[in-house]
């Protein structure tokens, strides 16, 4: 009896430590159960292709919940990265290059407005970002005047849809955001101050360290991410839309709580934020293949969420106990 409990108990322990592998594992065979489409070469390369965005807005969202804040704003800013590609490219004439940075910079821009209303001025991470959501998705609206703007460039028409090596090009991209933000956070005194913050933000202060600097680098970093979003999400459609990204907030803050990390900050890994995105892009895959409506599945996802921090508040009492 003794050793089926301490078995049991070793098993429990197990599916604490991977539990989000587990869960991503168990969507794919139920997947490949549900459809036979599912292990299509089409049909994962499609998936891949469309968490690409999520999972890039993630890594960003990763750091800034690491030190225990929250942006709501991505998703607004990823229309921001979208519509001032292509408005840069279309009415502009600038180059590609050009086009590309000034979006990039002017996202980065709204994301350091972020950092520095929450890092020197005191504001909650919560308003701070709320606010920006609402005035990065109004100048969308503006400069594009509320219509999608059409682009015709055959060079970035060709990354958001063609493939190197039978990988798409956006999937290559949020794979090397990925491993830069992988190794910032295991190998770097950033990353390592970064989970400090969100872990003990007072002793990071006593120790001499500029926290305010921190905690503005992640939202600076999190609206560049979210713009590199925003310019995939035109090279596939082939237009800047004021209307893209509603709602991808709240995919990014699942795909990171699912993965593990702790909103209160300090705990979460790039890994099994990928994990989450994926396990995400899944569970919506499998809804569509099932012809399942897109109202119900923001009900799902709303749930996911509430089980998530549900299940890791049960994980964390019950690695305090042990």
């Amino acid at each position: 009896m003794a050793k089926n409990k301490q078995w049991a108990k070793k098993a429990f322990n197990l599916f604490l430590k991977y539990n989000t592998e587990f869960i991503l594992l168990i969507l794919i065979i139920v997947s490949s159960l549900i459809s036979s489409a599912f292990f299509t070469e089409r049909n994962i390369f499609n998936l891949l292709r469309q968490v690409s965005g999520t999972g890039i807005i993630s890594m960003g969202m990763l750091l800034v919940i690491l030190t225990s804040g929250i942006d709501l704003s991505v998703g607004s800013q990823l229309a921001v990265g979208s519509v001032f590609s292509a408005y840069f490219l279309t009415i502009s004439s600038y180059s590609l290059p050009v086009s590309l940075f000034l979006a990039i910079l002017i996202c980065t821009f709204f994301g350091s407005v972020s950092g520095y209303l929450v890092s020197f001025r005191g504001m909650a991470p919560f308003v701070a970002t709320l606010a920006l959501m609402t005035i990065t998705r109004g100048v969308a609206f503006i400069v594009s005047k509320g219509s999608p703007i059409i682009i015709d460039n055959p060079i970035l028409m060709s990354f958001g849809n063609q493939y190197f090596l039978r990988i798409p090009y956006p999937v290559l991209l949020m794979i090397g955001i990925f491993i830069v933000v992988h190794l910032i956070l295991r190998y770097t005194v950033f990353g390592r101050l970064v989970k400090a913050i969100g872990s003990n933000e007072v002793a990071v202060k006593l120790s001499g360290i500029n926290v305010a600097y921190y905690k503005f680098a992640v939202y600076a970093i999190s609206g560049a991410f979210a713009a590199v979003a925003g310019i995939i999400s035109t090279a596939r459609t082939g237009v800047g839309s004021p209307l893209v990204g509603q709602g991808l907030e709240l995919d990014a803050i699942a795909a990171v709580v699912i993965g593990g990390a702790s909103l209160k900050g300090g705990k979460g890994t790039a890994f099994k934020t990928l994990l989450g995105v994926l396990i995400l892009g899944l569970i919506g895959n499998i809804m569509n293949l099932r012809n399942v409506p897109a109202y119900p599945q923001q009900v799902i996802k709303g749930l996911i969420i509430i089980f998530a921090v549900l299940f890791q508040g049960v994980k964390t009492g019950y690695e305090n106990e042990g």
